[in-house]
């Protein structure tokens, strides 16, 4: 079972993946203002216990973090240190994040990080060829243990074969959800996985989005069919897996 854990909530549009992102797409429906950030009520939500004194969230747990926020948002500043301390203290007890700015990472990490804590997985977008060239670069040389880039929602053919290596676990593509997404090409979802079995880099097709384009042909499609799409491709590869390449 994965576990969703959301310390705060509201974020700033920074580039172009975020032009119509999902949370501020939620928020508008109950007339929230998505770039207000806050503090959530379950801010400690890892700690919290069962009348027995156990945690409510077990060990082993997958914990989805900060996903209607980003963890290195400028105005969590002030909570992120507690936040940290958290990921800590449940070491049983995996968090993964994904975040758009790689770019604040030394800035925003605890004293006691070193090469990363072991149980913590940060991912880092890259909808575009502007965007994987600036944070890339900076992506790999940060002392994470477990890194996958996100190229989600894809805007464009991109070249990651520069900064594919061991250092990287896996790429993610997709589309873009909503009634304004803006269409994913099935072409660069295909580049995007010979690159990676050429690196020997894993690669998973997550979701088409809503606007798709496969063989010269658009297509509308809802968001419950998107990752079934997604997955009826069959083009996932895993490194040292036995794919057929």
């Amino acid at each position: 079972m994965a576990v969703n854990w959301n310390p705060w909530h509201g974020c700033h549009k920074l580039s172009p993946g975020c032009m119509n992102c999902y949370v501020y797409r939620m928020d508008a429906k109950r007339e929230k203002d998505s770039s207000k950030v806050t503090k959530n009520k379950d801010f400690s939500l890892p700690l919290k216990r069962k009348r027995d004194g156990s945690y409510k969230i077990p060990s082993g747990e997958m914990i989805y973090t900060c996903f209607t926020s980003d963890f290195f948002v400028e105005d969590a500043d002030p909570w992120r240190e507690e936040a940290w301390k958290m990921m800590r203290e449940r070491s049983d007890c995996r968090f993964l994040m994904i975040t758009k700015r790689i770019d604040r990472f030394w800035s925003c990490i605890p004293e006691d990080w070193g090469q990363g804590y072991p149980n913590v997985h940060i991912c880092c977008t890259a909808e575009n060829q502007d965007r994987a060239d600036y944070r890339l670069p900076l992506y790999k040389e940060a002392p994470i243990r477990y890194k996958s880039i996100i190229c989600e929602p894809l805007l464009e053919r991109m070249d990651l074969s520069t900064y594919l290596g061991d250092w990287v676990l896996e790429v993610i593509a997709g589309g873009e959800s909503g009634n304004e997404a803006r269409v994913c090409d099935y072409d660069w979802i295909l580049d995007l996985r010979e690159q990676c079995i050429t690196k020997g880099v894993s690669f998973h097709f997550k979701q088409t989005g809503a606007r798709f384009k496969k063989d010269g042909k658009y297509y509308r499609i809802k968001r419950q069919f998107q990752h079934k799409q997604a997955r009826k491709a069959g083009i996932d590869w895993e490194k040292d897996s036995n794919n057929e390449v």
